[in-house]
Parts: C-alpha cells; structure tokens; sequence
C-alpha cells in the first residue's frame, strides 16, 4: 500500500498480474499493472460540501458551443445552456470556475474580465443568469476555446485544473494543425472531458481532445441527455483528489519499452508521452485520481539469459512530478519479473489479465477498422472486422460494446463472428458505437 502523506486523500496500491516465464532465448515479458486509489473523497459531495484544507483546490472551465448550428433545432441551445447551469450547481463551494463560450473566438461569458469565479451561491446564481444570455451563432475554432480555458485555468493556485468542452459540430475556422497545437500547449496544464451533441460533429476531433487531455469523450445524441451527462461529469471532476499522476516505469540496463497502454476503463496508448525521469526511467501521465482503480498493460523486452536465471524486468511506481525537476512519491510500487524455464507448460501459459486486455485492445482497433473501411465502401472488409469485433465483446463478456455493433451487424453467431452488415444504419448508432469503442470491462480476477 501507499503511504501517501495528507489525510482524506486516497491511497494507492500496485499490483502486478503476469506470467513471468519465459522459454530459453525468449524476450517479450507483458503484464498487466493494477493501480487503485481508495480513502479519498469521504468529506461529502455538492455545493456546500468544503472543507477548507482538506479537500484539494479546483478550477473548472466549462466550454459550451454557441456557433450557428447550435440553433438547429432551437432547442439544442436550451438544452445546452441547462446542461451547463446544472454543472454549476455542482460545484462544489470553494471552486474556482469560468464559462466560456465557443464560436469561431472564445468569450468568457462568466465571471469575465480574464478572471475565475469562486463557487457559492451568488456566483452561481449570477453564472446561471449569464448563461440564460447565450445565444448562436459564428463559427468553430476549438483551439481559441482550450487557450482561453488555459490562461483562465492558469490564474488560480489551485491542485486541481479541469475542463468540460461541448460542441456539435466540426471545427471548421481553424486548421487541424492550429486545433494539434492548441492541444500540445494545454496537455499536461488541465485535464478535459469532451462531448458531442447531436451527431454533426467529427468523432476524432472529441476523442482527440478527450484523449490529449486525459479525459473522457461521449455523445449525447439527444441534446434532452446533456443536462444529466453533465452533471455526472461535473460530479466525477469534484471527486478527484490527486492531479498529475504519472506512472513511473524503471528497467534495467539491457531492456527495452515497447508499450505502456491504459487498457481500463479505456483503451488509450500512453506510449509517446513518455518524459524522461532520470537515469532508465521515464513518466507516462495518467492524470487526475479519486477513488478508482485502472489497468495498464506493460510490455517490456528483455535480454536472452539461460535457463533457471531470473532478473527484475521492470519497477512500476507511481509520482506526481514537481515543477522544479522532482517527483512527489506516492509510495506504491509493483516489480515485473522474467525467469527463463524449461517447463514448456509454464512459458506458454499465459496471464488470463494479458490475454483479456490484449482481446479488449483488438476490439476497440477492429471497431475502428470496420467503421472506416464501411465508410469507404468496403463492406466485405468491414464485415470481417466487424464481425471479429462482434466474437471478441462476446467472448470477455464486453455486453456494452456488444449492443453497440448489434445496431450496426445483424449478428448470426457471434461465438465465431458471423455477422451481416445492416443495410440501414442510424448515424447516431454508429457514432456512439466509434465514440465508445476504446471501453473496456475489467478482468474478472
């Protein structure tokens, strides 16, 4: 267990799921790395529910689109703008929060004047009256949104910074390249949650977003869902404890990272965000915790030894890195070993952890795959992928993800993937389903 220092915060815990045996000459060690947070976010929740010094410091911008087709239907801006006044009301008293709105520039619609609000409740009846202001109209340029958000968030000393974007359409008054540097600035300054309203917006930019910035990424078909969606959102943002994560990986002289993945809740490769943590170490981000656990699938390649040696493959631990060069550590730590064997049944067994996020993994690239590939007409190729899809979530038990593609295949036998694309598919069904496919359910252990 972790001995994280600060009371009312969570503690944190590894362990390590693998098959550390190895045949003779083998290299590739993989395992599965456990990481949970619990103890925290006892205090209370909602408005009210401070405790001065001892809940963490928060900031939250809310980004709302109010381009032009957020009056298409009319309502879809009404919706928008109570989704967003009941994520004020969950703020928790204390809060540092902004409300931006979104067009083709950004305006701080409340408090204003390049500042941070403090939640109570004045300042969120006098956000909600802001709010009822909101009209559409102009374009999208989602990166001038994420820069304000930035400087906004950047003005409070605070543990915590966060950001909620809503947008129903594609970012079309700015380059990917202008929206890709926007990101690249703002990553590692504040986390994001993203979502899509409607079903005119282009599923890789939210994701993108959501993925740049360590948060999570939805639709909301139905703009009457945003108000609930929001709230759990903004429910979620007010329970985490401990900011800027990062997973610190260690490997000995001789060894090689090939991939560090989150692989729970979500598919999401962490692999080129690594920063370099010293001598043969380096920090992959893992953002914002409260009480939660992920997984994370590590594989790492060794050098050949001969039979009966053993050796450390890999030391997992968890810091929050320190703006001087430093790390906070979190007190946990979990060892990933190799051992060179003999016995043919232990080196090719393997860990039921491995084998479940490596078929978790394969079903979020095939979804991927078999969306583009229907997309572009090619719908021998997209049934193939599809239908493996299909036989995957049914055999780790993935019932979510198996609805989903129910929408989009008739299926015939899902144990051996035997599927028929559906002449006719709702646009809504097949974004939720792209929109949703990096989840994963956890191993049953």
């Amino acid at each position: 267990m972790a001995n994280f220092a600060k009371p009312d915060v969570p503690r944190f815990s590894v362990d390590v799921y693998q098959n550390e045996y190895l045949p003779e000459g083998g290299r590739e060690v993989n395992a599965i790395v456990t990481v949970t947070a619990t103890g925290g976010g006892t205090i209370g929740k909602g408005p009210g529910a401070a405790v001065p010094g001892r809940r963490p410091s928060a900031a939250v911008a809310l980004m709302v689109d109010c381009s032009g087709s957020m009056d298409y239907p009319p309502t879809k801006m009404r919706h928008a703008r109570d989704a967003t006044a009941a994520a004020v009301d969950t703020l928790r008293d204390g809060t540092h929060f902004a409300v931006i709105g979104g067009t083709h520039v950004a305006t701080e619609v409340y408090p204003g004047g390049g500042r941070l609000a403090v939640a109570g409740p004045a300042t969120r009846e006098e956000a909600k009256r802001a709010l009822r202001r909101l009209s559409a109209g102009g374009g999208t340029a989602i990166g001038t949104w994420l820069r304000l958000a930035d400087r906004l968030l950047a003005s409070a000393d605070v543990t915590l910074r966060h950001g909620i974007l809503l947008t129903d359409g594609r970012n079309e008054h700015e380059s990917p390249d202008d929206l890709r540097a926007a990101l690249d600035a703002c990553a590692g300054r504040f986390t994001c949650d993203a979502r899509g309203v409607g079903t005119d917006w282009e599923v890789k930019e939210v994701t993108g977003i959501a993925s740049a910035l360590l948060g999570t990424a939805d639709i909301v078909a139905d703009p009457a869902g945003l108000a609930a969606d929001f709230t759990r959102m903004m429910e979620t943002a007010m329970d985490k404890e401990v900011a800027d994560v990062a997973l610190r990986v260690w490997t000995p002289v001789g060894t090689a990272i090939r991939f560090v993945k989150q692989v729970a809740p979500a598919v999401a490769d962490l692999t080129g965000r690594r920063t370099e943590a010293g001598p043969r170490a380096g920090d992959y981000p893992t953002g914002s915790w409260g009480d939660e656990s992920r997984d994370y699938h590590l594989c790492v390649e060794v050098p050949p030894a001969g039979l009966g040696r053993e050796m450390l493959a890999a030391r997992v631990s968890l810091v929050v890195p320190q703006p001087d060069g430093t790390a906070q550590s979190l007190g946990a730590q979990g060892l990933v070993r190799a051992v060179w064997t003999d016995d043919m049944t232990a080196s090719t067994a393997i860990s039921p952890q491995v084998a479940h996020y490596t078929g978790q993994a394969e079903l979020a690239q095939v979804i991927k795959q078999g969306l583009d590939l229907r997309k572009v007409g090619d719908f021998d190729g997209a049934t193939a992928k599809l239908g493996r899809a299909v036989q995957l979530a049914s055999a780790s038990g993935n019932a979510d993800t198996a609805k989903l593609l129910a929408k989009v295949v008739d299926v015939v036998d899902a144990a051996t993937g035997t599927v028929r694309l559906k002449t006719r598919v709702a646009e809504a069904d097949e974004m939720t389903l792209e929109t949703r496919s990096t989840k994963t359910v956890r191993v049953k252990k």
